[in-house]
C-alpha cells in the first residue's frame, strides 16, 4: 500500500492543515501544466490520492488502521496512465483549485451582523465660532437601531430558521464536468442570500433589517482655531449596521463663512480702516474692533483695541494688533491683527475748507507740484547696443 503520509511529505500525526498546506505546495509543484518534469503527471495523481484520504478525518482512520478507504487496490487510479485520467472518479478540480488560490470551496454563512457605514455631513461656521470654538447641535437622518426588535429583524415570539435550500451553509455548490474532472463552483444561496438563515416573520418596523432610518441629533464640539476643510473624527456616530451591527463613524467637514470686516490669512486677520487725510497727516488714535466683538457674551475691554497712527502715515500702510488674530490649533499661540489704513482726500469742499488748504499749499509751497516721473532703469541688454550704435 502506497505510504501517503511520505507521498506528502508530512508526519503520521500532522493536523490537517498541515496536510492541506503540504498539498498545496506539491499540487503547485507537480502539476502538468505548471511543469515539464518527467514523471510529474503520476507524481501528481499520487499527491492527490494522497490528500483525498489524509483529509478526510474518515478515510483516514480506516487509512490509518490498514484498510483500504476508497474500497478498491490501491494501485493508484486504475486507469492507463497519463493526463486522461485526471478526470477519474479519484480526482476532484475543486481541491487544486484551494491549492493554487489558499480558497475553500465554501465560505459558510455570512453574519447578518455587519459593521454600519461611515458618514460624512458639512458644518458652516461662523469666523468668530472657527477662532475661538464652539459647541454646535447638528441633526441628520440616519439608520438607527430598530426600536421594536433591537436588531434582531425578528418579529417578536420568533426567531431566524435554518435555510432549507442551502441546509445553513450559506452558499449552493454546482458541479461540471469537463476534461480535468468535477469542477465544483460556489455561490450564494439564492433564498437565504448567503446568510445561512430565514426569517420566516420579520420584524414589522424594520422589515427584517434590523434598523430604520430616522432623523438623530447630535453635539459637535469644535475645538478653537479650525478652518475650512478641516475634519472633525465621531467615532461610532455613523450609520447603525445591519442585524443592529456597530455604527460606522461620522466625520463632519467644516466650513468657515466669509466675514463681513476681516479676512483671514492662516493664523492673522487683516483688515482695511479709513482715515481722514487731516488724521494721517497730523497723527491719531483709532479704536478698532476685534473679533471678540462678535461673540455673544463679549467683553467691552476685549472688543476693541487702540491702535495708534503716527504722524505722516501714508495710503496703504500696514499696522499690527499683537495676538489678536486667530488662535492656533493645537497650539498656545496667536495670530496678529493687521490693519491697512486707507487714507481719504475730501471731494467736497466748502470755501472756507478751500482757502485753508489753499494757505496750506502756500505754506508749503505747493502751489505748482511738478509731477516726478521715476525713469526706468535701462537693462544691460540695452545698453550694450546702444554701446554698439
Amino acid at each position: 500500500m502506497t505510504d501517503y503520509y511520505e507521498v506528502l511529505g508530512v508526519a503520521r500525526d500532522a493536523s490537517t492543515d498541515q496536510i492541506k498546506k503540504a498539498y498545496r505546495r506539491m499540487a503547485m509543484r507537480y502539476h502538468p501544466d505548471v511543469t515539464s518534469e518527467d514523471g510529474a503527471a503520476e507524481k501528481f495523481r499520487q499527491v492527490q490520492e494522497a490528500y483525498d484520504v489524509l483529509a478526510d478525518e474518515r478515510k483516514r482512520s480506516i487509512y490509518d488502521r490498514g484498510g483500504d478507504p476508497s474500497g478498491r487496490a490501491s494501485a493508484g487510479f486504475g486507469g492507463a496512465g497519463g493526463f486522461g485520467d485526471f478526470g477519474g472518479a479519484g480526482f476532484d478540480f475543486t481541491n487544486l483549485v484551494d491549492a493554487m488560490f489558499g480558497q475553500q470551496a465554501s465560505r459558510g454563512p455570512r453574519s447578518r451582523v455587519r459593521r454600519g457605514q461611515d458618514a460624512l455631513i458639512q458644518l458652516e461656521l461662523e469666523l468668530h465660532e472657527a477662532a475661538f470654538g464652539v459647541s454646535r447641535a447638528i441633526s441628520m437622518e440616519t439608520a438607527v437601531l430598530c426600536p421594536v426588535c433591537q436588531g434582531a429583524g425578528a418579529a417578536e415570539g420568533s426567531k431566524p430558521e435554518q435555510c432549507r435550500t442551502c441546509h445553513g451553509r450559506g452558499d449552493v455548490t454546482q458541479i461540471q464536468r469537463s476534461f480535468l474532472g468535477d469542477i465544483r463552483t460556489s455561490q450564494p444561496c439564492p433564498t437565504c442570500r448567503g446568510y445561512g438563515t430565514v426569517i420566516p416573520n420579520p420584524c414589522g418596523e424594520c422589515d427584517g433589517e434590523g434598523r430604520i432610518r430616522a432623523p438623530r441629533e447630535i453635539t459637535v464640539k469644535i475645538p478653537a482655531g479650525v478652518d475650512s476643510g478641516n475634519r472633525i473624527h465621531l467615532a461610532s456616530q455613523g450609520e447603525v449596521g445591519p442585524g443592529g451591527g456597530p455604527a460606522g463613524d461620522l466625520y463632519v467637514e467644516l466650513i468657515v463663512a466669509d466675514h463681513p470686516l476681516f479676512k483671514r490669512n492662516g493664523d492673522d486677520l487683516e483688515m482695511v480702516a479709513k482715515i481722514p487725510m487731516t488724521a494721517a497727516a497730523l497723527g491719531t488714535e483709532l479704536d478698532i474692533q476685534t473679533l471678540e466683538a462678535d461673540q455673544p457674551d463679549a467683553d467691552p475691554q476685549e472688543a476693541t483695541v487702540r491702535l495708534k497712527v503716527p504722524a505722516g502715515t501714508q495710503s496703504g500702510t500696514r499696522l499690527t494688533v499683537d495676538g489678536r488674530g486667530i488662535p492656533q490649533l493645537r497650539g498656545r499661540g496667536r495670530g496678529d491683527l493687521g490693519v491697512t489704513l486707507l487714507v481719504q482726500t475730501p471731494t467736497k469742499l466748502t470755501e472756507q475748507q478751500r482757502e485753508l488748504l489753499r494757505n496750506l499749499a502756500d505754506l508749503r509751497e505747493e502751489t505748482k507740484v511738478e509731477a516726478q516721473v521715476h525713469k526706468r532703469e535701462k537693462g544691460r541688454f540695452e545698453r550694450f547696443w546702444e554701446a554698439l550704435r
